[in-house]
């Protein structure tokens, strides 16, 4: 928001300079973005007359002209402005002064006749951006006047960044009674009396949008001059507010938007038919706008129309064919409440962004419009004439705000802000922030004024007393308070030694949105049990995901979208996942590997990463837990996106942990991935478990190794031979080593031959070759029972 300094300054008396009071209003919270000093060092420049204007006899695009600079005195000025002539005011820089782009003046001759000062436009004189002529002056500007004092320069434009929860300071009105607290000072009070009733013209107003639009005020002045120009004064305020004046009827709402923050507009009243009826748009219907253009509506916009067509986009912009011109005679001024949910988003949806619509959607005070219809009815009335009639309000009290009373407790405030502030200081920034203060025993009851949408609780007053009292005087302390140090458990290898793990294996961590598209979990097969987001960021990331495979993918497809060959990722994190009120969340690591199997060297030669691979990875990470004979893997109930014949269930202790193997062609197929890619996921606990490392007693007898060769059919595991080896041998087992396979020549078809190494020892004395060949015929005849194998010769 843009303001005038000067303006500010006569709302409330501030006793600082300009660099105070802008740092001031940053510490507050009111961040100053710029600051454009206005018309400064314009000692020298007068305002004066053009009498007279010739050709001037050398130079068809100079003039040469008299101008009077008050006290009989004529200068004789050469000027090439398009639009010097007899008759206008304007700035008259003379001999000596220097303007404030750094130009000296001089006296001259241009093309051999004399010229003794220059005419000046607005840029030369730093006060606008305009330089297309000379600057007109009033009629009546006082010829001889220093242009300073003319114009109330010097001044300065200075722009605020005003936060979503501030709107009440998008009026110089409410920007005042924050600068009153910061300055100890009152703010002056803005003339609002009613104004006088001389007509009985009058509209009615009917309201159909529900609490959208809740209040609506209007009022119909007749035998007005659209045609008169905006006062000097009002001219300057709005330019300096980065407003362009257009006419008086317009420039008033402008003006009272920015003095009181709360948007208007006006009507030629001699356009609308019967009553005003403020309603939702229909469907497809189309308006008309101020700037020319015709916009598409849907029953979410409100608009502001009569019986027979809408006439304004509600809380936006007014409709072209009711707008006021210079042959306007009769004015319907309106000021409405429209609720922020009801604008919000609107304007950027039809690729607009107004001032009006700016305010409303951040929430306009709801008690201004009154006070905003007969502030621009004094003002339409003093410069417009015209004749007011009685005030049409309509409104629906149920669904108007109310403000209830918050308490501050003295106590919550000195342990918030660590200091102790004087109750008479903290009941003064409540009054001059125009707060209704209640002292009671232990602290204050305060009453936010209407305007002040985000004052709810406890913590919003405290707040304003710090942001008010000065963040750079409260003193920075160091937290006091033990911290207790918490050992981590040596039964449960921690998430970084784990990560540290996966990364020594040539994996990259990666971190990923837990919010995903819906469609990709569906085209996964994991859409079931999913969390939808109540205010998704996109809908793109409209649910939250229900495991890590499916975005780690996404960042693999990226990578080598950008030739990266050889991808390896991994994420430790959570999956959420719909169980009663609350989500569930469950810890997991994640690991993708795509490209070759190693990195490219001269010893070996390049080849796809593989399920084994995979597997490897695997194992090392399940020797960290310190019991690898806890662990398994089998090919039952897979889910849908593994591939059947090269995917495995992973499970400790005989309970599912995780999958591993290559994505199912059909997906890889949808998401456009090779057949190369493959996955691991794993319950994060279920890898973080681990045994304590315990010394045992060195074995005083030798170990004896047994070599056994078994056929059996193909589809029984390696995991199904170990656990019946293991079962039969017990204890004396101390390792099985699985050294071959082979299928072909001499295998009937449909088996395998296995070929392993049996270890065997016992604590308590040494194995003979007897106890031996017992303990394999153990082996085979289990081995024979549950896997349906036999010995080969």
């Amino acid at each position: 928001m843009k303001f005038s300094e000067n303006w500010l300054r006569e709302l409330v008396a501030i006793d600082a300079d300009r660099a105070t009071l802008v740092h001031a209003l940053t510490m507050a919270g009111l961040e100053v973005e710029g600051v454009t000093p206005l018309g400064e060092d314009l000692d020298g420049v007068v305002v004066a007359e053009i009498v007279e204007a010739v050709k001037h006899p050398e130079a068809d695009r100079l003039q040469v002209c008299k101008v009077d600079a008050g006290q009989g005195e004529l200068l004789q000025i050469v000027c090439g402005a398009p639009n010097a002539r007899v008759g206008i005011r304007v700035p008259l820089a003379r001999v000596g002064a220097k303007l404030p782009n750094n130009v000296d003046i001089k006296a001259a001759k241009l093309r051999g006749v004399e010229s003794f000062g220059m005419l000046c436009s607005a840029k030369e004189l730093d006060i606008d951006a305009d330089a297309s002529g000379l600057l007109e002056l009033a009629a009546d500007a006082p010829v001889g006047t220093p242009i300073a004092d003319y114009l109330g320069l010097p001044d300065a434009s200075i722009e605020l960044k005003i936060t979503p929860n501030r709107p009440d300071v998008l009026g110089l009105n409410g920007l005042a009674h924050d600068v009153a607290a910061l300055f100890g000072s009152r703010v002056k009070a803005i003339g609002t009396a009613s104004a006088p009733v001389t007509a009985s013209a009058r509209r009615d107003v009917r309201l159909e949008a529900g609490a959208d639009a809740p209040r609506y005020i209007g009022r119909v002045i007749e035998g007005v001059d659209a045609s008169v120009a905006s006062p000097l004064w009002m001219a300057e305020r709005l330019r300096r507010a980065g407003i362009r004046p257009i006419s008086a009827i317009v420039d008033i709402t402008q003006y009272v938007m920015l003095e009181l923050g709360h948007p208007m507009h006006a009507f030629d009243n001699d356009t609308l038919s019967g009553a005003v009826v403020v309603r939702h748009a229909g469907q497809g219907e189309v308006v008309k706008l101020l700037d020319g253009r015709e916009v598409k509506l849907d029953p979410s916009f409100v608009v502001i129309a009569d019986e027979a067509h809408a006439l304004a986009l509600g809380g936006i912009m007014g409709g072209f064919d009711s707008r006021v011109t210079d042959t306007t005679r009769n004015v319907f001024l309106e000021a409405a409440h429209f609720a922020p949910a009801a604008i919000m988003g609107r304007a950027r949806k039809l690729g607009m962004h107004t001032d009006a619509s700016h305010r409303y959607e951040r929430g306009v005070d709801p008690a201004l419009p009154q006070r905003a219809i007969e502030r621009a009815t004094e003002l339409l009335l003093q410069i417009a004439g015209g004749s007011a009639g009685p005030l049409t309000l309509a409104e629906r009290p149920e669904d108007l705000r109310e403000h209830a009373p918050v308490i501050l407790r003295h106590a919550r405030l000195r342990r918030l802000l660590g200091i102790d502030i004087a109750g008479s200081e903290v009941a003064r920034i409540f009054t001059a922030l125009g707060m209704h203060v209640v002292e009671l025993a232990d602290g204050w009851e305060v009453t936010p004024p209407s305007s002040r949408f985000d004052i709810e609780r406890e913590e919003d007053l405290v707040e304003e007393v710090a942001r008010i009292h000065g963040y750079d005087r409260i003193p920075t302390h160091i937290p006091a308070g033990q911290i207790a140090l918490r050992s981590e458990p040596e039964a449960r290898l921690s998430e970084m030694a784990l990560r540290d793990q996966i990364a020594a294996r040539g994996y990259f961590e990666a971190v990923t949105l837990s919010f995903v598209n819906a469609d990709l979990l569906t085209t996964w097969g994991v859409d079931k049990g999913w969390v939808p987001l109540a205010n998704p960021l996109s809908a793109d990331l409209a649910v939250m995901r229900t495991s890590l495979l499916p975005g780690l993918i996404e960042a693999l497809r990226h990578n080598r979208a950008r030739q990266q060959e050889r991808v390896r990722l991994f994420e430790v994190a959570r999956s959420f996942h719909a169980t009663g009120d609350a989500p569930d969340e469950v810890g997991r690591v994640a690991l993708v590997a795509s490209g070759a199997a190693r990195a490219e060297q001269w010893g070996e030669a390049t080849r796809p990463v593989d399920f084994f691979d995979l597997k490897g990875d695997l194992d090392a990470l399940i020797a960290h837990t310190g019991e690898p004979q806890r662990w398994s893997v089998d090919a039952d109930d897979l889910p849908s996106w593994l591939h059947p014949g090269r995917g495995a269930r992973i499970l400790r202790d005989g309970r599912p942990a995780g999958f591993l193997g290559a994505l199912h062609p059909a997906l890889a197929k949808a998401l456009d991935l090779g057949p190369d890619v493959h996955v691991m996921e794993l319950a994060l606990e279920s890898i973080l478990a681990r045994r304590l490392p315990s010394a045992g007693r060195v074995a005083r007898f030798p170990a004896v190794r047994r070599d056994i060769a078994v056929e059996l059919p193909e589809d029984v595991s390696w995991a199904a031979v170990e656990t019946a080896v293991r079962e039969a041998l017990g204890e004396v087992l101390k390792e099985i080593r699985l050294f071959d396979r082979y299928a072909g020549k001499g295998i009937d078809e449909g088996r395998k031959s296995l070929a392993m190494g049996l270890i065997l020892q016992d604590a308590s004395r040494t194995l003979t070759d007897e106890d031996a060949d017992a303990r394999v015929a153990e082996a085979v005849g289990a081995l024979e029972k549950t896997c349906k194998a036999r010995l080969r010769g």
